[in-house]
């Protein structure tokens, strides 16, 4: 050993610093190897084996060992410029800080990953809070790092910020901004993963799949990608559809517009025909019982039927609307409002809207049950002798025009 070192000092200066920095190059990788293929392997069993962050975020804490090496070993290589060996110490240095740094971050990660496997994760995420936390890490990082670099305190580096305040504060707007938006919407659950949003101003209507500290990216139904600013959720309305999916049931809200000319009294012999509806024969009963003891009372002996009550078809047609919808399986009653109602006339017809509430939210469900439930009523309509209004088309004008009385008729 004391030959090899004897002759190892006879050569050549320059020789001697080649030689030293490649042993002190070849021990760096080595210990890394080392680390690597043995010692981390040794530890995995020890590790969460259901994520790779946590091994990710040891081998980055690992990439100090090897870095200590060379800021420490760099001392002992012969003739090397005190200049260079200063250069080499300080990034070494630097590297160990950024290592730091990344192997936090992954920290931080692992334990998003850990909140996530909690039940209240979906109501409460904290991927923006530690977002947060990732860009105070990396700010320290990079302080340290500029310190070790340039061979100064970082309290020089931080005493001066101050003076940056004012341009840090241009940078971070829109991370501030979002920062605060993050906690308003976490504090008041105004927004969870899994939620269907409509934002029409952003063009969004769709399922919540991400929500991060700057951006919330919402899956349109055309699998679409909308990313919005989390602050616009803030700053702007949306309208969250949570509550209706909660509830258990979807409102249907539509109106048939009947012809106003299809409406009518009926007749006894009408009532006693409609009287084969099962769901309408209470409603019969009670109202003839009704109408008969109000007639009897207030217009006993007179014989004009325009001063008694009477059904109409229309009113009838609300009954038995009412009536199906509750014994209807797919449609949601207790609990939820149904109600047929009629609106203001207009010249397309009288509008009678009905409002009631599918027993589903499932999308592709409620639309198959909102248009059963319309073809039924509208197929059902002649049977009340009422008519949907509909605006002449062509073909209609075409049989007008084509009548043989039109034909024969004298002209003016």
């Amino acid at each position: 050993m004391q030959t090899l070192l004897a002759q190892f000092a006879q050569l050549a200066p320059v020789l001697q610093t080649v030689i030293g920095l490649a042993v002190l190059a070849l021990v760096a990788f080595a210990v890394d190897w080392l680390i690597k293929h043995v010692l981390l392997r040794l530890a995995a069993p020890f590790l969460d084996a259901r994520s790779k962050t946590a091994d990710r975020g040891v081998a980055r804490l690992a990439k100090v060992i090897p870095l200590l090496v060379v800021s420490r070993g760099i001392e002992l290589v012969p003739y090397v410029p005190a200049d260079l060996d200063s250069v080499i110490i300080a990034v070494a240095r630097c590297c160990i800080v950024l290592a730091v740094a990344m192997a936090i971050s992954k920290s931080l990660d692992y334990l998003e990953e850990l909140y996530r496997r909690r039940p209240e994760a979906r109501a409460r995420p904290i991927k923006g809070y530690l977002q947060v936390l990732k860009i105070v890490v990396y700010c320290a990082a990079a302080i340290l790092g500029i310190a070790v670099l340039i061979g100064e305190s970082p309290l020089l580096l931080l005493s001066g910020l101050g003076a940056m305040a004012a341009v840090l504060m241009l940078v971070f707007k829109d991370t501030i901004l979002s920062l605060v938006a993050s906690v308003q919407l976490s504090s008041n659950d105004m927004l969870r993963v899994g939620d269907w949003i409509e934002m029409p101003g952003m063009n969004a209507d769709g399922d919540v799949i991400d929500i991060a500290l700057h951006t919330v990216k919402v899956q349109n139904f055309d699998k679409t990608i909308t990313t919005i600013p989390t602050h616009m959720l803030i700053s702007d309305s949306f309208r969250n559809w949570r509550g209706m999916q909660d509830a258990g049931g979807r409102r249907i809200k539509r109106s048939l517009s009947l012809d106003q000319n299809s409406i009518r009294f009926l007749t006894e012999e009408q009532v006693a025909d409609l009287n084969r509806f099962r769901v309408l024969q209470p409603y019969l009963s009670a109202k003839r019982s009704e109408i008969e003891e109000w007639n009897t009372r207030e217009v006993s002996g007179d014989i004009n039927p325009v001063n008694a009550r009477r059904l109409t078809n229309i009113g009838t047609f609300r009954a038995y609307v009412i009536a199906w919808l509750r014994a209807h399986p797919r449609v949601a009653s207790k609990g939820f409002t149904l109600m047929v109602r009629q609106l203001e006339p207009t010249a397309q017809g009288l509008p009678l809207e009905i409002y009631c509430f599918t027993g589903t939210t499932d999308w592709a469900e409620y639309e198959a049950i909102q248009s059963d439930l319309f073809d039924h009523l509208i197929a059902i309509l002649p049977e009340f002798g009422l008519r949907l209004f509909q605006q002449p088309s062509g073909l209609d004008l075409g049989a007008l025009v084509a009548r043989p009385d039109k034909a024969d008729a004298p002209s003016a």
